[in-house]
């Protein structure tokens, strides 16, 4: 097994996720060199993990999707050319293994001899005691279960570090490189994601890649040589180090024009529409959590819609509609909007994206129609396993809480997510010094709750007039704009 793991290996080996290991550091609980835990340290933090050899097993069995894919469980598996090859490499590396065992005893051998042919009492016992401990240490049908693990954990899944951001994800069942990535929340370079126009070619480092299918663009023979090749053609056979760019701001993301169809239409309340419109196969949006784009629907009627939805599920954008009597844009989605309508995508567009370099626990305000962007931002950072978050909502009324369940289940389900609602009882559309005023006191009382708050990053979405208010409040605290994002809905 290797003398270190990064902290994506470490994580799925004991059965955590990477914020649990990411605490213990923060807290000097366990010693990271470079992103990476020793053995030693790892099973000096974790000493039952040698003796519970289920937890990885079970993971194997039913491959927890990460980011809210749905995929059927034949595809949990590689395909069985690409399990034949991990399996071909992992003996390879128990050949190597048990070659150096084998030397390693004939050292021993050697060191015996010497040993008996020197009279001293206290070698004598240095020999007993080294007899002791090799055979301790070579005792039959002896195995480490951890290593059990790893070894079973290389055959299912690859690890892929990306150069020079350091990006690791896994690579699990059929998926590409590509898919891969964005399933664990990781923004690279892309555009049809079929092989067809070049944007996702990425350099292998090293290790091998299996290309799953043919693609149209030519990628040229000098850097086919140098070990180029596209993400979304080709999946890892072994621990892969690619090179390839990585969005880190708003201006990494290109600005596009789709046209995408209305795959479903559904009432969330009489005054919320759920919109899920589906780009071509061959045409997907690229997009950061919590970014928006501009509808066009029917001849003219265009809006800009916050994303409701994952980046990790390119192709499929939900979006909450909300109820505006005389809006033109509105009235159409909700009297006049079919399935398989045609409907023009032009972004994306937004600022208030997530931070992901930072290592401060999150904390995000939904105020009423704010939970769209909200939510996307949510589901992206619960793809990267953050440490901390919360979510608060804060509806004009209870029916402005329009998706409970949702926040609930997040709440229910994760370990590092908290959730809670709170009812203002005016309209945060329309605010006048009264209603600031009622809001900040709301807000102080949340702050007293939980003086944590102020040192996490502050995430904060809905009407403009009060994500004024609340962005004026947490800035009054002392907090840098730089910790404190606003996205402002319609």
């Amino acid at each position: 097994m290797t003398e270190s793991l990064s902290l994506t290996r470490a994580a799925r080996l004991i059965g955590v996720n990477r914020a649990e290991l990411q605490r213990k550091i923060k807290r000097g609980e366990m010693i990271s060199h470079d992103g990476m835990i020793s053995v030693g340290n790892l099973l000096a933090c974790y000493p039952d993990a040698q003796l519970e050899d289920t937890a990885e097993t079970r993971r194997i069995a039913q491959i927890k999707e990460k980011a809210f894919g749905k995929r059927v469980f034949e595809r949990a598996l590689p395909e069985p050319e690409v399990l034949a090859a991990r399996i071909t490499e992992l003996g390879k590396t128990l050949a190597s293994s048990q070659a150096q065992v084998d030397r390693f005893k004939e050292l021993l051998s050697k060191l015996w001899d010497k040993l008996n042919s020197t009279p001293d009492i206290s070698i004598a016992e240095l020999q007993k005691w080294l007899e002791q401990e090799v055979e301790l240490a070579t005792e039959p049908g002896f195995i480490n279960p951890l290593a059990i693990k790893d070894n079973i954990l290389r055959v299912m899944t690859a690890q892929v570090t990306i150069l020079p951001s350091k990006h690791d994800f896994m690579v699990e069942g059929h998926d590409s490189l590509l898919e891969a990535a964005m399933r664990s929340g990781i923004p690279l370079s892309y555009g049809c994601s079929s092989g067809n126009c070049g944007l996702c070619k990425a350099k292998i480092v090293s290790g091998e890649v299996r290309k799953t299918r043919n693609h149209d663009y030519p990628i040229p023979e000098a850097e086919k040589n140098a070990g180029y090749v596209l993400l979304c053609s080709n999946t890892a056979v072994s621990d892969l180090v690619i090179e390839a760019p990585v969005a880190e701001s708003v201006q990494d993301i290109p600005f596009q024009q789709i046209e995408a169809h209305v795959k479903a239409i559904g009432h969330i309340n009489d005054d919320i529409l759920l919109l899920h419109l589906q780009t071509p196969r061959t045409k997907r949006l690229r997009f950061l959590a919590g970014q928006g784009v501009t509808l066009k629907l029917g001849q003219s009627f265009s809006a800009l819609q916050a994303i409701a939805s994952c980046p990790c599920d390119d192709r499929n954008l939900l979006f909450h509609i909300h109820r505006q009597p005389g809006n033109l844009f509105s009235d159409y989605a909700f009297n006049k909007l079919k399935t398989h309508e045609v409907v023009e995508i032009e972004g994306p567009q937004g600022e208030c994206i997530l931070h992901e370099k930072s290592a401060q626990p999150l904390f995000f305000f939904a105020l009423d129609c704010g939970f769209a962007p909200i939510k996307s931002l949510i589901e992206h950072a619960l793809s990267l396993e953050v440490e901390e978050i919360q979510l608060h909502w804060i509806g004009s009324s209870r029916q402005h809480i329009y998706l409970p369940n949702i926040a609930h289940a997040w709440d229910d389900a994760l370990d590092n997510f908290r959730y809670q609602e709170h009812i203002a009882g005016f309209d945060l559309r329309h605010m006048n010094s009264n209603r600031e005023e009622a809001l900040i006191k709301l807000l102080q009382d949340i702050q007293i709750a939980d003086t944590s708050m102020l040192l996490g990053d502050i995430y904060i979405a809905g009407p403009d007039e009060a994500v004024t208010v609340a962005e004026r409040f947490f800035l009054e605290y002392g907090l840098p704009k730089t910790r404190v994002s606003v996205s402002r809905v319609k």
